[in-house]
């Protein structure tokens, strides 16, 4: 190609404020989550739902993003980056409202589902806009937009549990949270890049499958994310039957697992850079195999809780590191994401049920031995993230002097 007719250098600053902005992205996305979370029990009251049948209801968000994340691609392929993000945060934000209008199951089932359609396809195109600011940048900031929304989460919980405190009506508080993140998302997002692909390049399919490159790393955070699922869920159970735990205490172990999360994250880039992904994930999965072993072993809460704070911070980074590597695996990113999140995703659906199933079998301590050894196989298969590391490896003698026309140069609008 000739040298005249590459995009001019990106002024250093866009890096940076696009960097910001993607953050505030992710922070929103977690923050429509907790928001929803904090106002089940007022969902299950006012439809006077049996606990099989929230259950069900429950399982549709996970349905809808498994069904509409192959679909991103080809959104982002037709839209560019910075417009489908725009897009589809949007309808997260707006899907908020649905659940508290259902005036029955069916309907809690439909509008649960919508809302995990819109949270799939949101979280694809944002994190393919986070590997591509990774890029750039030269240096890891994944693990710190995966941070910032477990960190968005836990503020918006936070309000929620006020208002279920002063007895709010979910239908008013969820609208009203959704229109405050729509609000603020709006205008963050003139900061991303647009991402437009090359002209000429083939469109994605429809809907399509995830690739065989992303395979092995879905699987690595298909581990993680069924330890996390299991801890979050199972965690006060277990130390409300296994430790003989107070229920205040076991009630305060999500709060405690997820704000574990939220600093990990945070603190995880830091730890990406100095080791690399590779020798991250395995420190990672011995540290979570070591919380499992005390979980296992534990007889009383002073064991048990360290233990799923080890499981949590040993967990924290994987996510974020398999987007990055899914994001550096193929030419789409976008797609190569949905495929991994599809995978990684699936655990999240499936580890509450294996999980009560095997205690129902057997035990909670059985059941975890599970996730002791899924902590484990992180250790083992830690090499199929080795893409992750591609940034650090490329920019380290200059990571500050990164410009549109560099690596992406093809792409005739990068922001």
């Amino acid at each position: 190609m000739n040298r005249t007719t590459a995009p001019p250098p990106e002024p250093l600053t866009a890096p940076r404020r696009a960097r910001a902005s993607i953050a505030v992205v992710f922070g929103v996305h977690g923050a429509v989550s907790g928001s929803f979370v904090t106002r089940i029990p007022w969902l299950q009251d006012r439809l006077d739902l049996s606990p099989g049948q929230l259950g069900l209801a429950l399982v549709m968000p996970a349905i809808g993003a498994c069904l509409a994340m192959p679909l991103a691609g080809r959104v982002v392929h037709r839209h560019g980056g910075r417009a489908a993000v725009r897009g589809l945060i949007s309808l997260w934000c707006l899907a908020l409202a649905l659940p508290a209008l259902a005036p029955s199951l069916p309907a809690l089932c439909a509008a649960l589902l919508a809302y995990g359609a819109t949270a799939g396809m949101a979280d694809v195109a944002m994190n393919a806009q986070g590997v591509e600011i990774e890029e750039r940048l030269g240096r890891s900031i994944m693990s710190g937009l995966h941070g910032m929304w477990s960190a968005g989460g836990l503020v918006a919980s936070g309000f929620g549990i006020l208002a279920a405190h002063l007895d709010l009506d979910a239908r008013l508080q969820l609208a009203v949270t959704a229109l405050v993140l729509l609000a603020l998302a709006q205008p963050v997002c003139r900061g991303l890049p647009a991402l437009r692909t090359p002209e000429g390049a083939e469109e994605p399919p429809r809907f399509a499958l995830p690739p065989r490159s992303s395979l092995a790393i879905g699987l690595v955070g298909f581990c993680a994310v069924f330890a996390e699922g299991a801890s979050m869920d199972w965690s006060g159970v277990y130390l409300r039957d296994v430790t003989g735990s107070s229920a205040t205490l076991a009630a305060a172990s999500y709060t405690a697992f997820s704000l574990t999360m939220a600093v990990s994250r945070l603190a995880g880039d830091a730890a990406i850079r100095r080791l690399g992904a590779v020798r991250t994930t395995r420190i990672g999965g011995a540290v979570a195999t070591a919380g499992g072993l005390l979980v296992v072993a534990a007889d009383s809460p002073a064991l048990a809780i360290p233990g799923f704070a080890l499981i949590g911070i040993g967990i924290a980074v994987i996510v974020p590191l398999a987007f990055a590597a899914a994001g550096r695996s193929g030419n789409n990113a976008s797609q190569a994401i949905a495929g991994v999140a599809t995978v990684t995703y699936t655990s999240g659906l499936i580890a509450p049920a294996v999980i009560g199933t095997l205690a129902q079998a057997t035990s909670l301590t059985v059941s975890f031995g599970l996730v002791t050894a899924l902590g484990f196989a992180l250790v083992l298969s830690a090499g199929a993230l080795r893409l992750a590391e591609r940034p650090t490896a490329e920019h380290a003698a200059a990571p500050e002097n990164v410009t549109a026309g560099r690596g992406r140069a093809t792409r005739p609008d990068l922001g």
